[in-house]
C-alpha cells in the first residue's frame, strides 16, 4: 500500500510541476530540480529494492531513515539555493532603485531647464512680428 501511495505522490508532483512549467508560474530552472526529485521517487516507489540495497551500502539501519535523511539533505539543499536567489534579487532591487534615483535626478534638472529656456522673459521674438518685446523686456510693446 505504501508504494503505491509513493507512486502515486510521485506522479501528481510531475504533474503538477509539468502543469505549472506550461502556464508558466513556475521557471524551468526550478522545475529542473522538483522533476528529478519526482522521478527519483517514483523509480524509488516502482523498485523498493533499490532503497534496501542502498540502506545496505550506505550503512544504515532502515530505508526510512535513509529516505529521511535523503529528504532533509535536499530540503537544505532548496532552502540554500532559494536563499541565493534571493540575495541575487535583493541586489538586482537596490542596483535598480539606485539607477532609478539618478534618472529622478536627471530628469528634474533637466525638466527645470526646460522651463527656465521656455520661460516668456527669454523668448526670442518671432521673425516678422514687429511689436514683439526684446528679450529680457517686461513691458508691453507701444503701438
Amino acid at each position: 500500500m505504501i508504494v503505491f501511495l509513493g507512486i502515486a505522490l510521485s506522479l501528481v508532483l510531475i504533474v503538477v510541476v509539468i502543469a505549472m512549467l506550461l502556464t508558466r508560474r513556475l521557471r524551468e530552472k526550478y522545475a529542473a530540480l522538483w522533476l528529478v526529485i519526482g522521478v527519483g521517487v517514483l523509480v524509488l516507489g516502482i523498485f523498493p529494492q533499490l532503497l534496501q540495497g542502498l540502506t545496505r551500502v550506505v550503512g544504515v539501519e532502515l530505508p526510512a531513515n535513509l529516505l529521511f535523511a535523503i529528504a532533509i539533505v535536499l530540503l537544505l539543499g532548496v532552502a540554500l539555493h532559494l536563499s541565493w536567489e534571493l540575495s541575487q534579487a535583493e541586489e538586482e532591487i537596490r542596483r535598480t532603485a539606485e539607477e532609478v534615483t539618478i534618472l529622478r535626478t536627471q530628469l528634474e534638472h533637466l525638466t527645470a531647464r526646460v522651463d527656465e529656456l521656455d520661460s516668456p522673459a527669454l523668448r526670442r521674438p518671432a521673425e516678422g512680428v514687429a511689436d514683439a518685446a526684446p528679450i529680457g523686456r517686461s513691458e508691453p510693446p507701444v503701438v
